[in-house]
């Protein structure tokens, strides 16, 4: 089980990729309370008209101190965030490693806008923890421990009033923010995630949204989201701005204080004038730096938040209900004789009972089976258990080969898929095709799309270069189910299970499609055909009647 330390551990660079940029932000922030302290003493002991030789090596420091504040600056950012954006895409590949063995049985149970949430805002949240957590943590807290060391060399009493002043601007700070912004923080990505909901289920739905007049129901929804999500993101912006202000607020403290003890001594000639500049104006150079630290823990809570979101939508990678990710050989096994399934059920995961139960099925070479059935009867459960998207118990062999002998990967070589929604990109009909093999050319294509009776369509659109939309809103049901066998076709499976290829196409085309599918798909190859209902006759060899999960005739 991923847990959320476990996020935030995969999160950070490693050291030797890191440490540059703590080194580069410690001298950077060093530099700049640097180049006030040096600053400030060389323009009260110039107004002392000392020889030229007593104030050289302070004027070189300010030019020298300002030179490197801007370069180490620059080497900062160049280092910490190719480190951090290196760990990110990491980080990102390494989560989708862990996701693909549940997908997509083991997220349909899934909020669409929690999952695109933890993929998209916690992962890129997750980029904070070493730039705005891990490093002003480092460099700006060692900097100012460095300048009380500094301060209290000059003048002791000056350093133990700016030790103070930090420690209490720290408490007060942090204890501020975590009061007023940390609910709101908490809050933000739920709050995206309901907001993405929102957008996708009105985006998602608008046509029926518009035939039953609620599409302004739905905009409320909408809007119901976007004003809490703005809500939360102002009382964060305002819980730092406060933050801000009392660091602020301290930095002028700590200057004061330190006149006010420090006049008595200048008077009696205990502190010389450019020391006094120097313990007077440091703490502003020092607090300016000290900011980053509250707003550190800030960031710290959001980081936090969205890692354990990420650790929660991952689900376990031992859950019972999902095949093993096992190395894939890359070879097809061969069909043999036909699949057979033998006491077969299924369960898909985070429910209680199997879905699937007891099933015996035999599927020979280039034989076609109809599986019919009642929506909940198990016809969807069966597909995905046959390409092992979910796991199966009993006995499932391929050939005569048992598949928990197999990879998932390679039981998929011999056993495709047709979703009851295929999966369109916004891309070009062409790429759209090429995701099921690589090296065909448009010839190899456009012979593919004549053969699902998509040659007119492709015509009329242009070619293979016409867009298809995102997941596929320019082109109709219908068309998309041929898009997809075309793909499988493609790809040569010698089985192909058609789950409900008819879902969203009209009565009146239902069948048209179906003869035209069969047709393309031939008879040199098993078919597994599920609809929840029947098809016209001479179409398949036989049927499968499913109800309650078991084979009932």
């Amino acid at each position: 089980m991923t847990t959320t330390a476990d996020v935030l551990r995969m999160s950070l660079p490693a050291p030797r990729r890191f440490w540059p940029a703590l080194a580069s932000g410690f001298l950077s922030e060093g530099s700049a309370v640097a180049l006030l302290a040096v600053s400030a003493w060389l323009i009260v002991r110039a107004s002392e008209q000392p020889l030229v030789m007593y104030i050289t090596a302070a004027v070189v420091g300010v030019r020298a101190f300002a030179l490197s504040r801007a370069v180490f600056r620059y080497t900062e950012r160049l280092s910490s965030h190719d480190a951090a954006l290196r760990e990110l895409a990491a980080t990102r590949t390494d989560l989708v490693r862990r996701l693909i063995p549940h997908a997509p049985a083991g997220l349909g149970r899934t909020s669409r806008g929690s999952t695109l949430a933890a993929l998209v805002d916690d992962v890129d949240e997750l980029q904070n923890l070493p730039l705005r957590v891990v490093l002003p943590l480092v460099s700006s807290a060692t900097v100012a421990l460095a300048s009380v060391v500094l301060v209290t060399f000059v003048w002791w009493p000056a350093g133990l009033v700016l030790l103070g002043c930090l420690l209490a601007a720290a408490g007060v700070a942090v204890g501020w923010g975590w009061l007023s912004g940390a609910r709101a923080e908490r809050a933000i990505a739920p709050l995206r995630a309901r907001l993405a909901d929102a957008v996708l289920d009105h985006l998602g739905s608008l046509d029926v949204l518009v035939a039953y007049g609620a599409t302004d129901a739905s905009r409320r929804r909408i809007h119901a989201a976007d004003d809490d999500l703005r809500r939360a993101s102002t009382r964060r912006a305002v819980a730092q701005a406060g933050t801000t202000a009392v660091v602020s607020l301290a930095a002028g403290l700590a200057t004061l204080i330190t006149l006010a003890l420090a006049a008595p001594t200048v008077a009696q000639g205990g502190l010389a004038g450019p020391a006094l500049a120097v313990v007077a104006l440091v703490p502003m150079a020092v607090f300016e730096v000290f900011t980053s630290v509250p707003l550190a823990a800030s960031a710290w809570r959001q980081v936090r938040s969205a890692a354990s979101r990420v650790a929660a939508a991952v689900p376990a990678e031992q859950s019972p209900h999902i095949p093993r990710s096992d190395a894939a050989s890359g070879v097809a096994p061969p069909l043999g004789r036909g699949l057979s399934l033998r006491g077969v059920s299924a369960t898909w995961p985070g429910d209680g009972a199997p879905t699937l139960v007891d099933v015996d099925l035999d599927v020979a070479p280039g034989e076609r089976v109809l599986v019919v059935g009642a929506s909940g009867a198990g016809k969807t459960t069966l597909a995905y258990a046959l390409v092992r998207f979910l796991e199966a118990e009993g006995i499932y062999t391929i050939g005569g080969t048992r598949v928990h002998d197999l990879a998932p990967d390679d039981v998929r070589l011999t056993v495709g898929l047709c979703e009851q929604r295929p999966m369109l990109f916004d891309e070009d009909i062409r790429q759209n095709l090429l995701f099921a093999k690589d090296t065909a050319g448009d010839a190899e294509l456009e012979q593919v799309l004549g053969r699902v009776g998509l040659g007119p369509w492709l015509r009329e659109r242009g070619g293979l270069d016409a867009r298809v939309g995102e997941r596929g809103a320019l082109v109709s049901g219908g068309q998309a189910q041929r898009l997809g066998l075309a793909r499988a076709l493609l790809r040569d499976f010698p089985v192909l299970v058609l789950d409900e290829p008819t879902a969203g196409v009209d009565a009146a085309a239902s069948d048209r499609l179906l003869t035209d599918m069969l047709t393309a798909i031939g008879n040199d190859r098993a078919v597994i055909l599920i609809s929840h209902v029947d098809v016209p006759s001479g179409l398949v060899d036989r049927t499968v009647r499913l109800a309650g999960g078991r084979v009932v005739g």
